[in-house]
């Protein structure tokens, strides 16, 4: 009698492991990066907190047009005088940073939910070498 509750036990265990590595095993498939990108926060199907900052790091000679859930973001140098309402690009870097801001004249928030970032690049020196990636994350 006893052996029965232990097999019945370790079942349970057993679709309890299995349920909760259906539950938290990556959706789709691998998202692969372009080369051009060498990082960008957050990453494709994270899930992250309002106040999360969006960063693109493209390598050194490329720039880039950034676009949050179609709205466009305007890229400032880094400079003392810049507008939080603006995305930051440090050329040195290739590093552009942006956060939802109550400047900002249409983002002031991330709001809950599932939002798309646009990247287009080229380079600004030498030969043009022109792309896009688009991924998306959820805010919760």
């Amino acid at each position: 009698m006893p052996y029965r509750l232990i097999y019945i036990g370790l079942g349970l265990v057993a679709v309890a492991a299995i349920a909760l590595g259906v539950a938290l095993a990556p959706e789709g498939e691998e998202v692969v990066i372009p080369e051009q990108i060498e990082a960008i926060y957050p990453a494709p199907g994270d899930m992250v907190p309002p106040q999360a900052p969006l960063e693109v790091d493209l390598k050194v000679g490329y720039e880039a047009q950034i676009s949050v859930d179609g709205w466009p973001l305007t890229a400032r140098p880094v400079g003392p005088d810049g507008n939080p309402a603006d995305a930051t690009f440090d050329e040195a870097t290739g590093v552009y940073r942006w956060s939802p801001s109550p400047n900002h004249p249409t983002i002031t928030e991330w709001a809950p939910g599932e939002h798309t970032i646009t990247v287009v690049w080229n380079t600004f020196t030498g030969l043009p070498d022109t792309g896009e990636f688009e991924w998306t994350f959820r805010v919760g």
